[in-house]
């Protein structure tokens, strides 16, 4: 038997997981770093599984984190080869100077992503600047500003994002600004072309539009 429950949004996780917990079920499928919090919190033996999870140690504020959780938790990892996507917007884009990070920091893994690719820019000599938001009521407004200051936006395996692509697509089209992303999501966006890059998901699709 399949107990499936949508929460919606990141308050409603625990009174899902509660339910669960409470109903004594055999095994917890937690999508989302929001729905794993949230069962870890709960509980310490039922067994957890975990998915679209992009870094374990980030969502359960694991020390020294090595790969494996431990106790009733185990899962499956999104987390993209990051450096390596962030050389790719050199070579896609060898024109551009400043590069936009555009990602909700109410998700601590896309935070996470942030501090990863943007040390390697900085390291190459490009210019970074960090474009957060906390509700995806904000996201247009962010991504116009950040379109407006930069020559081009990277946006990390975000699920707030991936859920709102659209967006980012309708402001940074007709601006003419390259936007990449390792979400597989934003693939439904495509620009002139995608190329398909090793990820998140074995090949990820990396969104890329890039202007005539």
């Amino acid at each position: 038997e399949i107990d499936s429950q949508v929460a919606g949004e990141a308050g409603l996780c625990t009174t899902v997981i509660n339910t669960f917990t409470a109903k004594k079920v055999d095994l917890i499928m937690a999508n989302a770093t929001g729905a794993l919090q949230a069962a870890a919190n709960a509980t310490l033996e039922i067994p957890i599984l975990g998915t679209s999870i992009t870094e374990y140690g980030v969502a359960l504020s694991l020390e020294n984190f090595n790969g494996t959780v431990g106790g009733n938790i185990s899962g499956t990892s999104d987390l993209a080869p990051l450096e390596e996507q962030a050389q790719m917007i050199l070579d896609l884009v060898p024109t551009a100077k400043t590069v936009g990070m555009l990602y909700c920091s109410a998700e601590p893994n896309s935070a996470y992503q942030y501090n990863v690719v943007s040390a390697y820019l900085q390291g190459k000599g490009m210019t970074v600047t960090e474009y957060k938001f906390s509700e995806s009521t904000e996201l247009q407004n962010i991504t116009t500003k950040a379109a407006g200051e930069c020559d081009a936006i990277y946006v990390p395996t975000d699920n707030t994002i991936a859920s709102n692509a659209g967006i980012v697509d309708n402001v940074c089209r007709p601006a003419g600004i390259p936007v990449m992303g390792g979400d597989a999501e934003n693939a439904n966006y495509e620009g002139p072309g995608a190329v398909v890059l090793p990820g998140a998901e074995g090949n990820a699709l990396w969104n890329l539009y890039v202007p005539d």
